[in-house]
């Protein structure tokens, strides 16, 4: 097969030569999932694998969503119709929230204070190439940053006595950042975990390495992950404690080029017809790909900030029910109906170690999940065929319904939509 194809066209013919018989022996689902990463920012799959894994997993629906690029959101729209599954376009993006309450704060970013992750949701497929041209800015200046970084990072290696990495030779050529993808840090740490698999192998070889050499110890699940030489996703996990042990030392605080103004950013989405989102975090624990550990993040104030997240213009609050407890999602859920944020929910897919499959979506309590799933496929079908047909455009046709009462209309429209040709919506409004 050609979806592993460096070519888009080559993929999309595979794909469509698949068709429905990717879904052979598959048990449907009510599951969905808005949140999986491509190839386009970090992931070990490009968007036709993302369709056909999702229809592999019996999803209703599936989301591309990458870090500061669109460049996937094409091929995927048209992979999904291939296979049959409905399928929603969007992209994640870094603010920074000066001039906020939370301004200064740790919100849900690891990495640096005041600035947070942010999703624009339901991209109306009419506005792709304006969102690309607003992203591009914001991918120029991380690409300076992560070359800057990869220096940084060298000056470590080298007193370490390990290899150190060619920007892009090793790192940029890894990923799609000359094709309007973004690269983190994440492909960073990809490249140095190949160059070291490539030089010591896998196994014992390696470790004694890592924890000689680089004084980066390997103990426990991890290390026996290490020393499987089957381990289909050994790079993968080998990332993983790179990322806990190497990115304080060689990170970079990012400008506001990059992490553009909050203000600045949600009005935008709203300009184009997206819906803004706040992604909650939350306290965490260890998380399932075993790079973030158990760390405070915005729980503290979260009944001061989702008020002000309402204020900015926010129209959603998305998040991962698998990672966070039920009593705070529960508690979310509140502050979401009193402010009338809609939730949206999706698994944060950017390793092969993941599944694509959410069961805590078939529970009661979040059932409705499943609902704003549908309402966001509708929404962004509606708006590409005419603007004011977007769920939260100021001439909606719906301007004096509750948000609950839109949501439920929008899913309705959603589930009659033919995934083979979403295109064709208006006739059933």
């Amino acid at each position: 097969m050609h979806l592993e194809s460096k070519t888009v066209s080559e993929r999309l013919a595979t794909v469509r030569a698949l068709g429905e018989s990717v879904k052979a022996g598959v048990r449907v689902t009510e599951e969905v999932n808005n949140h999986v990463h491509t190839i386009y920012s970090f992931s070990p799959y490009n968007p036709s694998q993302v369709a056909v894994k999702a229809a592999e997993a019996g999803l209703q629906t599936v989301g591309i969503m990458d870090h500061d690029s669109v460049a996937g959101c094409e091929e995927m729209l048209e992979a999904a119709k291939a296979v049959n599954i409905a399928c929603t376009a969007g992209c994640e993006i870094r603010v920074n929230m000066t001039g906020t309450l939370v301004e200064g704060r740790k919100t849900n970013n690891p990495d640096e204070p005041n600035i947070s992750y942010i999703a624009f949701h339901g991209i109306p497929r009419t506005q792709f190439a304006d969102v690309a041209a607003f992203l591009k800015p914001m991918q120029q200046a991380r690409l300076a940053r992560d070359r800057q970084e990869v220096a940084k990072l060298n000056t470590i290696l080298a007193d370490l006595g390990a290899p150190r990495l060619d920007f892009d030779a090793d790192v940029v050529a890894i990923s799609e950042a000359l094709a309007g993808g973004s690269l983190t840090e994440r492909h960073i740490l990809y490249a140095l975990s190949l160059k070291l698999i490539a030089l010591h192998g896998k196994g014992a070889a390696l470790i004694r390495f890592v924890e000689a050499q680089m004084r980066i110890p390997v103990q426990g699940k991890i290390r026996d992950m290490l020393m499987d030489l089957a381990n289909p996703h050994y790079a993968y996990d080998l990332l993983g404690i790179f990322k806990s042990a190497l990115v304080p030392l060689f990170f970079i605080e990012s400008g506001d080029t990059e992490c553009i103004n909050v203000q600045t950013a949600v009005d935008f989405a709203n300009a184009v017809g997206a819906i803004p989102a706040y992604a909650y975090l939350g306290d965490v624990g260890e998380s399932p790909t075993g790079d973030k550990k158990a760390e405070k993040f915005e729980d503290d104030y979260l009944d001061a900030l989702v008020p002000e997240l309402k204020r900015i213009g926010f129209k959603a609050i998305t998040y991962m029910p698998p990672r966070n407890t039920k009593a705070q999602l529960l508690r979310l859920q509140m502050l979401c109906q009193d402010c009338e944020l809609m939730e949206i929910s999706g698994v944060d897919i950017n390793s092969s170690r993941q599944t694509f499959n959410c069961p805590i979506l078939l529970e009661s309590a979040f059932r409705h999940l499943t609902d704003a799933a549908w309402a966001l496929i509708a929404h962004e079908k509606l708006a590409a065929e005419s603007p004011p047909l977007g769920m939260f455009h100021p001439a909606n046709p719906m301007p004096f319904a509750t948000l609950q009462e839109r949501v439920a209309r929008y899913a309705a429209i959603g589930r009659r939509i033919d995934n083979r040709s979403p295109e064709k919506v208006r006739h059933l409004l």
